[in-house]
């Protein structure tokens, strides 16, 4: 595996991008999947998981475990747990991906016992892990924090747990525990996002009784095993929602497959507020060049606010996205980030290009369009900060330079290869 961390992308900027673009498979669903095949001894095949960073991580460190990881074709794996040679997880290889505590639930179900080292991942504020340690404490864990995570049981319980936040992953942690515990668990305020219904429908293929998908409330009866599977991993609509804004902030005309419409009606309310518009058929989404970019006011005239949430409200991962794309807009908006304190951090280097950008926190930023933007020098502090300097720099007059380009490549597969295939002038090339 090439060492991106060592490269960068120079971009030539204002050239629309055009033509078709298949969305992979989303990474937040690849790796709980992954991470959920240590729940039984027998193969499971998963399909669509996208060639990226995280993903290869999350695979060595099934290795590191005793398991056994066969690349059956470009985007499918098999993965056999027969025998679990560890417990824990090598520190060098958590610290380099948040989803290493996705190990937390599948370890100590299986063997009851887990170790893990403080997960790594973006770093776009504080991330607490307190609610994972609560629900499975629920379940029967004991939980040692002493530098590493230690958890053991010597049997898990079904339990009514209504999760302190909606964490995705604390949802997760908690439903692979949760689907071999004896008796019924109730997992209130649980998230809901579509990787999860991936898991929770992975699950059910292997053999689990969960009821409530798509909901705040997840039903588990559980089971004494669960057996193999073959699950294909659903599109990653936090790619589609980042190639819909490449579209819009280069004016380009775009047909992206494989979309999943569905999973994007809150993104196509929040989108459409700054006069972003696209026709779905199927599973395809075509967006249209020539559209007249401009903010629509609230009733009565007022600064429209778009403001993340869990779903099904906006997602976070597009709020960097959105935020590039208003830069380009004819008109005023307030940009609410209010799940992650740092997310915004990368603001000063889209004022620096020459964006209309007041900060008023770290977390609600507004933005005064459309704005000339030129290239930069700049480097990416997360996947999604990342991108949308990315979509910055395509929007952007002159050449824009990108480092630290590992941390776009973490979530985005063959980025450049498919960018200069819509006629994207982009090179990647060492530091």
């Amino acid at each position: 595996m090439e060492d991106c961390e060592d490269l960068r992308y120079e971009i030539e900027g204002s050239f629309p991008v055009k033509g078709k673009v298949r969305a992979h498979g989303n990474k937040n669903a690849a790796l709980p999947c992954i991470a959920a095949c240590l729940l039984t001894d027998e193969p499971v095949e998963l399909s669509n998981i996208p060639d990226i960073e995280d993903v290869h991580v999350m695979l060595d460190i099934m290795g590191d475990l005793g398991v056994k990881v066969e690349k059956t074709g470009h985007d499918s794996y098999r993965i056999t747990t027969t025998n679990i040679t560890s417990s824990e997880v090598p520190a060098e290889q958590g610290k380099n991906v948040r989803a290493s505590i996705l190990f937390a639930g599948p370890l100590l179900t299986r063997t009851g016992k887990a170790v893990l080292p403080p997960p790594g991942g973006d770093v776009i504020g504080r991330r607490r892990l307190d609610t994972h340690f609560l629900a499975l404490s629920d379940l029967g864990a004991r939980v040692e924090i002493d530098g590493q995570f230690k958890l053991t049981a010597n049997k898990l319980v079904g339990e009514d747990i209504f999760l302190d936040e909606t964490s995705v992953t604390a949802t997760e942690n908690a439903l692979m525990a949760a689907v071999l515990a004896e008796g019924q668990t109730v997992i209130q305020n649980a998230a809901s996002e579509p990787h999860i219904q991936d898991l929770c429908r992975l699950l059910n293929s292997m053999g689990a009784k969960i009821s409530g998908i798509g909901s705040n409330i997840l039903r588990i009866q559980g089971v004494k095993r669960l057996h193999g599977a073959s699950f294909r991993i659903g599109p990653d609509y936090m790619e589609v929602g980042s190639f819909l804004g490449l579209a819009a902030v280069t004016r380009g005309e775009l047909e992206i497959q494989d979309a999943a419409p569905r999973d994007l009606r809150m993104v196509k309310i929040a989108y459409g507020k700054l006069g972003i518009h696209w026709e779905a058929d199927g599973s395809t989404i075509f967006v249209p060049a020539g559209q007249e970019l401009k903010v629509f006011p609230d009733i009565g005239g007022m600064i429209p606010k778009i403001d993340d949430a869990p779903w099904p409200g906006f997602p976070p991962d597009l709020t960097s996205i959105i935020l590039v794309m208003a830069t380009q807009v004819e008109g005023t908006v307030l940009i609410y980030e209010k799940m992650f304190e740092s997310r915004m951090f990368f603001v000063d280097k889209l004022i620096s290009m020459g964006a209309r950008i007041i900060l008023c926190d770290p977390h609600r930023a507004v933005v005064s369009g459309p704005s000339r933007l030129k290239g930069d020098d700049l480097v990416s502090p997360d996947v999604r900060a990342g991108m949308a300097m990315l979509l910055a720099a395509m929007g952007a007059e002159g050449k824009s330079i990108i480092r630290n380009v590992y941390q776009i490549e973490r979530g985005y597969e063959d980025l450049t290869g498919r960018l200069k295939a819509l006629g994207a002038r982009i090179k990647r090339l060492p530091v």
